[in-house]
């Protein structure tokens, strides 16, 4: 089983993209050179799936710069590829550790790889904080660190 959460995760983590957007008109929802993607050290807060939120560990984190993502998935490390274009993040290639944590944050790694990992992400940056959706409508909400 552990082998198949590293399997998860490892796409995970590469989904962080580490491109700029730029060149959004205000308001369209669209990530704005003003407030990138990458470059920031973002804290995961939370995953929702199904309408169910997920609370991270402390030390959860991404950080997408130069299309490579890396950071924490709670107990775990991982590096991935970021593919960032305009409001849209997509991970691939990601690669973990191998520790083995309390079940609560490899329950929670589980969670954070698979979303993560669910295709192209939708990024909105309002303020200090990250929203990455999918197109289930599941999320990972991120703060600046």
């Amino acid at each position: 089983m552990a082998a198949a959460v590293l399997l998860v995760l490892v796409p995970l983590a590469a989904a962080c993209g580490s491109e700029k957007a730029g060149g959004e008109q205000p308001g369209s929802g669209a990530v704005r050179a003003e407030q990138p993607v990458t470059g920031v050290w973002w804290n995961v807060d939370s995953v929702t799936v199904g309408g169910v939120v997920h609370r991270a560990p402390p030390g959860a984190h991404v950080e997408i710069e130069d299309g490579k993502a890396a950071g924490n998935y709670g107990c775990n490390h991982f590096t991935a590829k970021a593919a960032v274009t305009g409001d849209s993040v997509r991970f691939s290639n990601a690669r973990s550790t191998r520790m083995a944590c309390e079940e609560q944050p490899m329950a929670f790694e589980r969670t954070l790889a698979g979303t993560l990992a669910d295709g192209t992400l939708t990024a909105e940056v309002d303020g200090a904080t990250l929203t990455l959706a999918t197109a289930d409508g599941d999320q990972v909400r991120l703060t600046r660190k």
